[in-house]
C-alpha cells in the first residue's frame, strides 16, 4: 500500500525514544505528555534510520477549509471503547496493510469543547473491521458479526459455538459473551482485549499537529451483526485516554460501497444508522468523493480539564 516499511514496527515501551525507527504507543503518549510539560519530545514521524521527533507533519494542502462544515466545538459524544480495543503499538498513517476496499481517507480535528482551540501533541487512535466485519487482534473472536454458518460472508447469523451465557474459563478482559458484540454506550465500560492472534490491520495512532489535525489512510468499514457501520476512535491528551467516541457514514454511501466487492460477498446486514444504538447525526463524517475512494472530516471537542463542558 506504499506504506514505509518501518512505520509502525513493534516497538517495547521501555525502549529509549532515541535512535530506533518508530516507538510504541506508550512512549508516544509519554512524550507527548512531556512536551506539554517543557520536555521537548512530542512524536515520531518513521521515515527509516533514527527517529524524527516532531508531531505529524503539515499536510501539503491547508486543510482548514475542509473542516468549515465538520462540526463544532460541541462536546463529542463519548461511548464505551467495545470489545476489541487494544494497544496496538502502530504509530502510523497509513493502516491498511493488506486489507482489500475502498479507500477512506480521514482528517480529523481535535479542540478544546470549551475555548474551540486547537489541541497540538494530542494522540488519536482509530480502530474498525475490515469489509467481512472482523477486527485484527480478534478475528475469531470477531468471526461471530457476520456470516452464515460461521463465515464472514453470509446472512448476519452467529456460528455454531458463538459463546453463550457466562465466559469461559481464561477469557480475555473485555471478550464479548451472550450476544454479538454491540459497540458500548455512553455509560457503560469494558476492559481493554487481550489479543488474540497477531494481526494488527486498520488499527493506528497519528499525533495531532499546530492545527490540531491527524490524518489516516484506510478502507471503508464492513458491518457485522447489531451495529451500523463504524469506526472507533480514542483521544489521548496528557497520557489519558480523554475522548473515545464512534464515526459513522451516511447510509447512501454505505449502499454505494457495499454493493462494490470485497464487501459484496457479505450480505444480509440487519442494522442502519437509524437503528443502531449509538449513533447520533453529531458522530457522522462530512464525507466526499477523492479520486477512487473518499474524504471524511469530522471535529471532535475533547474535554481535557473533564468538567463537562
Amino acid at each position: 500500500m506504499g506504506e514505509d516499511h518501518h512505520e509502525g514496527q513493534r516497538v517495547s515501551r521501555r525502549r529509549a525514544l532515541a535512535g530506533i525507527s518508530s516507538i510504541g504507543l506508550g512512549a508516544l503518549l509519554a512524550a507527548c505528555a512531556s512536551s506539554k510539560d517543557g520536555g521537548g519530545a512530542t512524536a515520531t514521524t518513521t521515515t527509516g534510520g533514527s527517529a524524527s521527533i516532531s508531531p505529524q507533519a503539515s499536510t501539503t494542502e491547508d486543510l482548514t477549509a475542509l473542516f468549515a462544515d465538520a462540526g463544532t466545538c460541541t462536546l463529542t459524544a463519548q461511548t464505551t471503547q467495545g470489545p476489541y480495543y487494544f494497544d496496538a503499538d502502530k504509530v502510523r498513517s497509513d493502516i491498511r496493510e493488506d486489507r482489500e476496499g475502498v479507500r477512506l481517507r480521514l482528517a480529523i480535528r481535535v479542540q478544546d469543547s470549551e475555548s474551540c482551540q486547537a489541541i497540538p501533541n494530542a494522540v488519536v487512535e482509530i480502530w474498525h473491521c475490515d469489509a467481512a466485519g472482523l477486527y485484527s487482534g480478534a478475528e475469531t473472536l470477531s468471526s461471530g458479526g457476520g456470516g452464515q454458518g460461521g463465515g464472514p460472508g453470509g446472512g448476519g447469523t452467529p456460528p455454531s459455538g458463538a459463546p453463550t451465557g457466562a465466559p469461559p474459563a481464561g477469557a480475555p478482559s473485555g471478550a464479548p459473551s451472550g450476544t454479538p458484540p454491540n459497540g458500548g454506550g455512553a455509560g457503560g465500560g469494558q476492559g481493554d482485549l487481550t489479543p488474540q492472534d497477531d494481526k494488527r490491520y486498520l488499527r493506528g495512532a497519528q499525533v495531532t499537529n499546530s492545527q490540531g489535525i491527524v490524518q489516516f489512510t484506510t478502507v471503508w468499514p464492513g458491518w457485522y451483526v447489531s451495529r451500523t457501520v463504524h469506526i472507533h476512535a480514542m483521544v489521548h491528551i496528557d497520557n489519558e485516554r480523554t475522548l473515545t467516541t464512534q464515526l459513522m457514514m451516511d447510509e447512501s454511501l454505505n449502499s454505494a460501497v457495499f454493493a462494490r466487492a470485497p464487501y459484496s460477498k457479505h450480505t444480509g446486514r440487519d442494522t442502519f444508522n437509524d437503528k443502531d444504538s449509538i449513533y447520533k447525526p453529531s458522530m457522522l463524517l462530512r464525507i466526499t468523493q477523492d479520486g477512487d475512494g473518499y474524504l471524511g472530516v469530522i471535529t471532535f471537542a475533547a474535554d481535557p480539564d473533564k468538567n463537562g463542558n
